[in-house]
């Protein structure tokens, strides 16, 4: 899950109204035929936890419709001719005290693809049939890649024909939105199954219960908490320990949809996209947060992360200073590469290639740190350096523009 401040893709940006919660959003395509499985189904239902009974043996990761209504009240003025003013009614309904949505396909994962087989499992909800397998073909053609970030499993969707909004700084309330209008969504989290080992892991949430305060939540990977092994139940997984791993990556989502849905994703997750108000607001929360915690690693990653989007460079690198200061993980570059960014642009490449290097002590395989050692290189004067980590970096992933378009 690349670093969410990752706008490989074209985006565009939506931020939710009354601070429920701030987006970007990917759009694009056309309404997927009527899925073969009958379609999504959802059921507004509490659903009591079964112990957890059972552990994976998979291997270790790296990683409907609405329609608007109008309704006319009556305006009194100062003549006996009334006029009518509409009021417009939300497309969506109320979050429900418990949701469970069902019509989906588990996956458990292969080596370091939660990102293609959750997807997948999203993808099966809305009647696709394609496996894990066939979309890291298309989105990790590299078989070590460490990652696949949100904007490409939102435009892989869009290749399908479905719709994605790829979001950060969500929060509960718009979660439970989205699923009680039946839109189930993929979020990015952290995984850590032992101190000092975590990794970027992306899970899918199917639905909650508030009585008892847990998400349901399709994992393709882990079984703590699960609910059901056959038919796969999903995991209970209490709201605030996976709203913590949810902070790790800034609270990063993807809502995948049709285009007949789209005025209630509209409806939840407001109507404007793709201005600096929105990086704005996800700032604003993220401080908020960094200030009530001032030791939290992630807090002021994620400020960091906000500035950088916003080109706020001199207070991303403040930022970041303090996020390595108190210690992030050892794997958090893997994933997210702010910090690289922010250090380039301002002049700080030997911070850069000491940070790709932090990065190469582990792996070699992130196609985004070779490419931030290409251009530190290239500003250093190393030109054939530079050269060879823009080559390496698109060996790894060669659909990765940025430096396809550095060897020009």
């Amino acid at each position: 899950m690349r670093r969410l401040a990752w706008l490989s893709f074209s985006l565009s940006a939506v931020i939710l109204v009354a601070g429920v919660s701030t987006i970007m959003a990917l759009r694009a395509g056309a309404a997927l035929p009527p899925a073969t499985n009958g379609g999504p189904q959802t059921e507004a239902a509490a659903v009591q936890p079964a112990p957890a009974t059972a552990t994976a043996d998979a291997e270790k990761l790296a990683c409907p419709t609405a329609t608007e209504t109008i309704s006319l009240t009556a305006t009194a003025t100062a003549t006996p001719i009334p006029t009518a003013t509409p009021t417009a009614t939300p497309a969506y309904q109320p979050a429900a005290p418990a949701v469970e949505l069902t019509g989906f396909t588990h996956s458990w994962q292969t080596w370091n693809n939660c990102g293609p087989a959750t997807l997948a499992m999203l993808l099966s909800y809305y009647g696709s049939r394609l496996s894990q397998g066939d979309i890291a073909a298309v989105l990790r053609p590299n078989y070590d890649d460490k990652n696949a970030d949100p904007e490409e499993l939102a435009a892989f969707a869009i290749s399908q024909g479905l719709r994605a909004v790829v979001g950060v700084q969500g929060d509960r309330d718009t979660l439970r939105l989205l699923l009680s209008n039946g839109l189930p969504v993929l979020i990015a989290t952290w995984h850590e199954p032992e101190p000092d080992d975590g990794m970027g892991h992306y899970r899918l949430l199917t639905g909650y219960e508030d009585a008892q305060g847990y998400y349901i939540v399709f994992d393709s990977y882990d079984t703590v908490g699960l609910r059901g092994a056959n038919p796969y139940l999903g995991l209970a997984l209490p709201y605030d320990e996976l709203e913590s791993m949810w902070t790790v990556f800034n609270r990063a989502f993807v809502v995948v949809y049709t285009a007949d849905q789209e005025p209630v994703v509209d409806g939840i997750l407001g109507p404007e996209a793709g201005t600096p108000a929105m990086w704005e607001a996800a700032l604003a929360r993220a401080e908020e947060h960094a200030q009530a915690h001032p030791d939290d690693v992630y807090a002021w990653f994620n400020v960091g992360t906000n500035l950088t989007h916003l080109g706020r460079y001199e207070e991303a690198v403040e930022a970041y200073r303090r996020a390595e200061a108190i210690g992030w993980p050892r794997r958090m570059l893997w994933y997210q590469v702010g910090p690289m960014e922010a250090y380039y642009h301002v002049g700080a490449y030997d911070k850069v290639i000491a940070l790709t290097d932090q990065v190469m002590r582990q792996t070699n395989q992130v196609e985004e740190v070779w490419y931030w050692r290409g251009m530190a290189l290239r500003a250093l004067g190393q030109a054939d350096a530079a050269r060879q980590a823009f080559e390496r970096s698109l060996s790894l992933r060669p659909s990765y523009a940025p430096p396809r378009e550095a060897l020009q």
